[in-house]
């Protein structure tokens, strides 16, 4: 039986352990975070949405999740 690596992310200031090579939209999608309402900065670059399914998360990387917020 093969052994499930974990590793360590940091989300908005906060350290989670996901399971090694987790696409970054499977962990939103996990997260139920809605993608038309967010910016999502990944190691303080802003990531394209377009290319979100292609980007695999590394030990100690740092996301932050910014939701837009209507109003006026």
């Amino acid at each position: 039986m093969k052994k499930i690596k974990k590793i360590k992310i940091k989300i908005n200031g906060k350290f989670k352990s996901i399971t090694q090579d987790s696409s970054l939209f499977i962990l939103l999608k996990n997260l139920k975070i809605p993608l038309k309402k967010v910016a999502i900065e990944l190691n303080e670059e802003i990531i394209d949405k377009k290319k979100i399914d292609k980007i695999t998360l590394n030990n100690n990387d740092k996301i932050e999740i910014v939701h837009f917020i209507g109003g006026g």
